[in-house]
């Protein structure tokens, strides 16, 4: 497959959940343009609903607009899908409200920790029933919060932004000291929007203002996870180049970028600029000869999302590419780090994952086999474009779980490519 043109990925899943759940908290009404139209962030806005929130549709090429009053007592349990951001970025809101609210999720949220987040959030004063131990359903009923300074024991952009929430809506402070920097989102958006944020000696600390959060408007960046696809769908290539725009560049998410610069397929960032305290940049990417490289502990907060699309491109590199330390790949939509594994030994890759550790050792020989997503997008999405290489026959289970989180992936996908005849 040769690549050409242009193509533009679907706005920040990140960013869009937490740019609908300020706006739910800002007094008056917001405009945010670039939303993702997947099924997490509608999610998102579901739940923001049945706590009183107006929320526009979410569609494609229209901005959505977010009036809000004040939160109030749903008056049904909130279902959050499959999103474990709605699920533990509501549950710091929910702390600092006074009403009971359940939360509950499908089969897959159901199975991924919750304890993580409700922990700190006991502490800081919320009284958190559990149904069956460290999962959804739980209940919430926020309380008098505290002032709160809190160790992460996991370098997590949820936990962090759960307690940055709470402390937002419980008006305390909260510190927040992780073991490596984890994505920045939320600190990035509070700050854009004039709330006082500092960082001292590797914590993260905030400090409530009496004034409620302004309504304001937001241009949301594309998402760089899956840009992702897009560019490894590039660095497989035969031929051609690909300029993949409006792509979000913050430093806590492009860790994908650095690695792949180390394995020998360097992508340039052209038109760099910011847009909402997020910095954005249009990517060139080439195709490129890949060789194996180790990827550090440090680094997986940077690229945990991306794991799944680098093994495959480490499937097609030079040597034995190692993971360090990606045990919370276990905990995903789907046990990603067994299934990356597996799903690459049916392809004819000799792949393991060893405690917590994953390794991939590339070959020549096209990829054949059947693929099974587990329903988790992002198997779905990576072993897709595994399967545009010369002479694969990648068979995936299902397709549909990428509305989750790139609705028209597989539309982007063709568009891109040209069949070498």
């Amino acid at each position: 497959m040769r690549v050409r043109g242009a193509v533009r990925p679907p706005g920040d899943k990140s960013i869009s959940h937490r740019a609908l759940l300020l706006a739910a908290l800002a007094r008056g009404r917001s405009e945010l343009a670039g939303l993702l139209t997947g099924a997490d962030v509608k999610s998102t806005a579901r739940v923001l609903r049945q706590l009183g929130v107006e929320v526009s549709p979410i569609r494609n090429g229209s901005a959505v607009t977010v009036d809000a009053s004040r939160i109030t007592h749903p008056a049904s349990r909130l279902h959050c899908g499959n999103s474990g951001t709605t699920a533990r970025l509501l549950l710091g809101i929910l702390a600092g409200q006074r009403f009971p609210a359940t939360l509950t999720g499908d089969a897959s949220l159901r199975r991924r920790p919750m304890r993580r987040v409700t922990e700190p959030l006991r502490a800081m004063g919320a009284d958190i029933e559990e149904e069956r131990g460290d999962s959804l359903p739980l209940t919430i009923r926020g309380g008098r919060l505290r002032d709160f300074t809190y160790t992460s024991p996991v370098a997590s952009a949820q936990v962090k932004s759960a307690l940055l929430f709470a402390g937002l809506v419980g008006g305390v402070s909260v510190t927040v000291r992780e073991p490596y920097l984890s994505r920045d989102h939320t600190e990035r958006l509070l700050v854009h929007l004039g709330l006082a944020l500092s960082y001292h000696d590797g914590a993260i600390s905030f400090r409530p203002s009496a004034v409620r959060l302004p309504a304001f408007q937001l241009s949301v960046p594309g998402d760089a996870s899956s840009a992702a696809f897009l560019v490894a769908a590039a660095v497989l290539a035969e031929g051609g180049e690909l300029l993949i725009e409006n792509v979000g560049v913050n430093p806590t998410r492009t860790g994908f970028l650095v690695v792949l610069g180390r394995m020998g397929a360097p992508v340039e960032r052209v038109n760099l600029r910011d847009e909402g305290g997020e910095p954005v940049a249009d990517l060139l990417v080439r195709p490129a000869a890949l060789r194996a490289t180790e990827v550090a502990a440090a680094e997986v907060p940077t690229l945990v999302d991306e794991v799944p699309i680098l093994a495959a491109l480490a499937s097609r590199a030079t040597g034995e590419t190692v993971f360090r330390q990606v045990g919370e790949l276990r905990v995903k939509e789907s046990n990603r780090l067994e299934l990356v594994a597996a799903n690459l030994r049916a392809l004819g890759v000799a792949a393991e994952a060893r405690a917590e550790d994953l390794f991939v050792r590339g070959t020549d020989r096209p990829p054949r086999g059947r693929v099974d997503t587990a329903r988790d997008h992002r198997l779905a999405m990576a072993f897709a474009v595994l399967g545009t290489v010369p002479g694969a026959d990648v068979r995936l289970s299902e397709r549909g779980s990428v509305a989750i989180s790139y609705p028209r992936f597989f539309a982007d996908l063709r568009s891109i490519g040209k069949r070498e005849t």
